[in-house]
């Protein structure tokens, strides 16, 4: 008797520190301190109130897992904490105190966020209550290796996993807290694990978009790996191949008979064998054939793809970006001439779907049957290739639901190719400058679009590795996919920043008239301020149906922005609107989308604000809006680029223009 005593004691002690790996805090799985607020001062009213905020989070997290508050008067901070749905309150007070020393000691900005493994604290100078915005980030966790092999039934079987664990949280609120755990099995006895979490203070839809936005991270960014998890302001999602929560979680089965291969080996060795055997004395006859030739095409390819290896790839096969950030030789896929060829039918005219300034688009079928857009950069020009060699140093990396994805390239003597996924809806512009494709376009669609290049935007400003200058913003450089998602593309002209750099100049301006921000086509100065420019013509030209580049033909005004903020400036702002955005939507939505535009395009870039601002803006009914300052153009300061538009135009009126700074 005293045996079993003295065991039961041994095994409840025992039990705990077995789980203590899962229930360690750890060091922080991501930080982010927002580059584009202030600082605070030592002593100062923000970090006193800060201090006293981030003191009352552990204990009042503790109770119910979820808390939220404000703090001070005048200079109010704003500030949440989240525990993870498995742990106690013990653990979850520990956690919440942890992190809240942690984001002392590493931010000293006025909005920052802090995730560990069991809790996320966050605060800022603005609200953020009930507020919904996506911006996914990924930890370093992720880039696990890819031992898997069969990964595209492991990818079939993780989304159906994901998907489900997600409406579960999502669908009961009240019950499950916006926090579920799910099982399934992929192949004999190995099971895929996950876990899903929302903040409390969002709406069950609120929490069910967010989830799929992660979702959709999480297979850019880990898609046949073995563990991955995407951390947002809203909702987190991990998953991996060993329970890594403490809690009972739903065992889900996959709807589907082929679970796995279901041969026994030695069929498998009979069936496949024979024909393998048949087929090489075949491919062995022909390679001795035709060995030299083969041999001499190879090098050739080679040679042309070792152009471009020669600047990215280090000698023991990693690429190096600009920013020193590594590019695995897998990202940096090269695809066969002959492929693309095939799937191009040889670049016909009939699969032509887009010109640009350095080359044609085309539709193309792979031999899988998927559909993807292959760009066929110039021949004669260099911007071919530098073009090329820009968009595979800088989206190699980058990986988000706004962004279009590229598939790989191809080189082979003079042709320089890229492969992106397919975008059955073309181009914004398609859409917005057609007036009868422009009648399919509601104000919700509108809206959601608006707010895609948004999010894209601040992943390329803020939430990805490196910061990224995309310096061609306009709506030719918008694709929308099936359903109407905006994706920004073209990365050719783009400029990768430091950590702590916030502009940069250059002798040689390049872009598209209408979409350059002033300071950048007169003075060649460049930052992030100079999208924010972009992004606001691009909304006032969604909002009035009109193109900025060209408008000073009418008899309006010199530009679109002119005739936008005159109509402003005199109450008549409904004029700028086109009617048919008018008949479904809200006027107040649509004329504050028209205010913000107009505050992105102001003439000094610190009075634009930073894309996460715009977001902000965008989803926060209650923040009063500055009144804009008048654009540039309205104050008889114009830039001259007129004669190059009237010498050398092109088929999408100078999509690609080259000014010289004054």
């Amino acid at each position: 008797m005293e045996k079993e005593v003295f065991s039961a004691m041994v095994f409840l002690i025992i039990i705990p520190l077995l789980m203590h790996p899962i229930l360690a805090s750890g060091d922080p799985v991501y930080t982010f301190c927002n580059p584009d607020s202030r600082n605070y001062t030592l002593n100062s009213p923000f970090e006193n109130n800060l201090k006293l905020l981030l003191e009352s989070l552990p204990s009042n997290t503790s109770v119910t897992g979820f808390y939220e508050n404000s703090t001070g008067e005048v200079t109010k901070v704003y500030g949440q904490a989240l525990c993870r749905g498995d742990v106690n309150s013990t653990v979850c007070r520990d956690c919440i105190e942890t992190a809240s020393q942690e984001i002392l000691q590493q931010c000293k900005s006025e909005d920052a966020m802090i995730w560990f493994e069991l809790c996320q604290v966050r605060y800022s100078l603005q609200s953020f209550f009930s507020l919904m915005v996506y911006t996914g980030k990924y930890p370093e966790q992720n880039y696990l290796e890819k031992n898997l092999s069969n990964p595209a039934h492991f990818d079939q079987v993780l989304t159906y996993l994901m998907n489900n664990i997600s409406r579960e949280a999502a669908s009961d609120p009240l019950v499950k807290g916006f926090f579920a755990t799910g099982e399934i099995q992929f192949w004999r006895k190995k099971s895929i694990y996950g876990l899903v979490q929302c903040t409390r203070d969002l709406s069950d839809a609120s929490c069910d978009s967010c989830l799929v936005s992660a979702l959709g991270d999480l297979l850019t960014c880990c898609d046949s790996r073995e563990g991955g998890i995407i951390v947002s302001r809203n909702c987190n999602m991990r998953f991996g191949l060993y329970q890594f929560y403490n809690a009972s979680s739903v065992v889900i089965t996959y709807p589907s008979s082929q679970a796995g291969p279901k041969f026994k080996t030695w069929m498998v060795v009979v069936v496949t064998c024979i024909p393998i055997s048949i087929l090489a004395v075949l491919v062995g006859s022909f390679a001795v054939y035709n060995g030299r030739k083969l041999k001499r095409t190879q090098r050739d390819d080679e040679k042309s793809q070792n152009t471009l290896l020669h600047e990215l790839t280090s000698s023991t096969g990693v690429a190096i970006t600009q920013d020193g950030e590594l590019v695995s030789a897998e990202e940096l896929s090269f695809m066969d001439l002959s492929t693309i060829v095939a799937a191009t039918d040889d670049f016909s005219d009939s699969n032509k779907i887009g010109k640009g300034g350095f080359g044609s688009v085309y539709k193309g079928v792979l031999p899988d049957g998927k559909e993807v857009a292959v760009k066929r950069l110039s021949r004669k020009s260099w911007q071919g290739f530098e073009e090329l060699r820009n968009e595979v140093i800088v989206i190699a990396k980058l990986q988000h639901r706004n962004l279009v994805k590229l598939l790989g390239c191809g080189i082979q003597g003079e042709e320089k190719l890229l492969v992106y996924e397919f975008m059955p809806n073309r181009s914004l512009d398609f859409f917005i400058f057609d007036l009868e494709k422009r009648t399919q376009l509601d104000w919700k669609t509108c809206y959601t679009i608006i707010v895609g290049i948004a999010r894209g935007l601040l992943y390329l400003h803020e939430d990805s590795h490196l910061k990224i200058i995309h310096r061609d913003l306009k709506p030719s450089n918008v694709l929308l996919d099936h359903e109407m998602v905006a994706k920004i593309s073209d990365f050719g002209m783009a400029r990768i920043f430091g950590e702590n750099q916030y502009s940069d100049n250059t002798r040689r301006v390049v872009g598209t008239y209408g979409y350059m921000a002033p300071e950048y086509a007169m003075e060649g100065l460049f930052s992030i301020k100079s999208d924010v420019f972009s992004f606001g013509v691009i909304l006032l030209e969604i909002i009035s149906g009109k193109k900025n580049s060209g408008f000073y033909l009418t008899e309006h005004a010199q530009t679109l922005l002119a005739y936008a903020w005159t109509l402003w400036n005199e109450g008549k702002e409904l004029e700028f609107v086109d009617p048919l955005l008018m008949e479904s939507g809200l006027a107040t939505e649509i004329l504050k989308c028209m205010h913000i535009g107009l505050l992105c395009v102001q003439e000094d870039p610190d009075d634009r604000p930073t894309i996460s601002s715009v977001l902000l803006l965008l989803g926060n009914e209650s923040i009063s809006l500055p009144y804009p300052k008048p654009p540039i153009f309205v104050v008889a300061r114009v830039i001259q680029t007129d004669q190059i538009l009237t010498t050398n135009p092109s088929i999408n009126q100078l999509t690609v223009s080259s000014l010289s700074p004054r």
